[in-house]
């Protein structure tokens, strides 16, 4: 079911020049609002963040049908369900900055797909080591990163807020 669910959506490589771009940020930015708390988000530095020449952004679209004539099949709407953003700090290492899928859509594999997918495009600039911060309560979040091959390298006293922590975890590729 979940490998059922993540092969109906595509991985995109968000290409900033492409037409649908802005309409692909500005879905991904109201998902940030609805996901991250206000102090977490990005929402508000989003497009400077991709200006940025080392960060990358790839997300997960599926479509939504429209009705059932064939002529309107060529009219399919595309739903943003998740992205992660990376940033490739040096040439040796990268960040997974941001990994996010719609409520709605989550347990589906969108997100173990667009993580491969973020690990693979740093994989493809030559990085050697790929790392994250992810907060211990959310499990669902460590067991996936886990499954992908991340380890535990530390607990960040205070990452995110006093008495909140962060787990920094590495993949070495």
């Amino acid at each position: 079911m979940a490998a059922a669910a993540a092969t109906a959506a595509r991985i995109v490589e968000l290409d900033p020049a492409h037409p649908r771009a802005a309409r692909v940020i500005d879905d991904i930015v109201r998902m940030e609002k609805r996901i991250f708390p206000k102090h977490e988000s990005l929402a508000r530095t989003f497009h400077d963040e991709l200006k940025r020449r080392n960060t990358g952004l790839i997300y997960s679209a599926a479509t939504i049908p429209t009705t059932g004539d064939a002529a309107a099949a060529d009219a399919d709407e595309e739903e943003v369900v998740g992205y992660a953003m990376y940033t490739c700090a040096t040439s040796l290492c990268a960040s997974i900055t941001k990994l996010a899928v719609k409520e709605s859509r989550r347990r589906q594999g969108h997100g173990e797909a667009l993580l491969m997918a973020a690990v693979e495009s740093c994989r493809r600039r030559r990085v050697q080591r790929v790392s994250l911060h992810v907060d211990p309560a959310r499990a669902a979040a460590v067991a996936l990163y886990r499954k992908v091959g991340f380890q535990v390298d530390a607990t960040v006293v205070g990452y995110y807020a006093p008495h909140r922590d962060a787990y920094r975890m590495y993949m070495d590729l």
